[in-house]
């Protein structure tokens, strides 16, 4: 009997016991699924809440280039250099964002797509992963994201003072805010945020947020000025053109 006994009791913590998963990973708050299949739920085209309109400041972006690195946006033989640029449209989540979601063909983006988007996006490189990182998420075309990333962009207006300045300056994440909103009366300060970083706390991107019609919305915790940049004063680099360089690695 004591041997039945001890026989039941081993069979039945091997039923109930963990799984491989479950050990590693465990449960949410009130049982729910392990964080892994969490985790994949949240990667699912056309599922999020709204848009992060991701606006990079391009002189930001250069002065980080290694000296060999060559970037078309950077590196200009003529015409004028960049200042703002799209960076990307990328769906969000109220907290976290999806990526790289499972298309059932491959997240390939045309060429002649890829071409007509260097006027606002001047990175081949850049279109096709923000396409695969970001607009596969979308649950649209590669045609209806990037029709609807130039739509948004072009529904932006960019501050007269951050056109084409000459020469750099300070100014705090607040002013910038404050000068996008006055010149987009749709805008409210809570729909966008102001993000930067490397020496002297430059000015990296500017996030306005749209709902999933296109319309400007109120962003959520991914978009929290405290976690995008906490400093009181950036530092905003000139627009400005850099020599393309050579096969050796030297400036020319």
């Amino acid at each position: 009997m004591i041997l039945r006994r001890i026989a039941l009791l081993a069979l039945a913590a091997a039923l109930f016991a963990p799984g491989p998963a479950a050990a590693q990973y465990g449960t949410g708050p009130g049982g729910r699924a392990p964080y892994e299949r969490r985790d994949q739920e949240r990667n699912v085209p056309g599922r999020f809440d709204y848009y992060a309109l991701v606006l990079s400041w391009s002189p930001t972006f250069c002065a980080s280039l290694p000296r060999d690195r060559y970037e078309p946006q950077c590196h200009r033989r003529g015409g004028r250099p960049y200042a703002f640029v799209l960076h990307g449209l990328w769906p969000q989540h109220e907290r976290g964002w999806p990526e790289n979601c499972p298309t059932r063909q491959r997240p390939f983006v045309p060429q002649p797509l890829v071409d007509s988007m260097l006027d606002i996006m001047p990175s081949s490189r850049l279109v096709i992963h923000e396409y695969r990182k970001h607009g596969t998420c979308s649950g649209l075309t590669p045609e209806g994201y990037y029709g609807l990333a130039r739509r948004l962009y072009n529904s932006v207006t960019i501050p007269q003072r951050f056109v084409l300045p000459n020469n750099d300056f300070t100014v705090s994440p607040d002013a910038v805010v404050r000068a996008f909103v006055e010149a987009n009366p749709t805008l409210r300060p809570d729909m966008l945020a102001v993000a930067c970083g490397g020496p002297g706390n430059r000015l990296r991107e500017v996030r306005i947020c749209f709902n999933r019609d296109g319309g400007p919305t109120r962003c959520g915790r991914n978009e929290e000025q405290d976690r995008l940049c906490r400093a009181s004063n950036m530092h905003v680099p000139p627009a400005r053109g850099m020599p393309a360089p050579s096969s050796s690695g030297r400036r020319i």
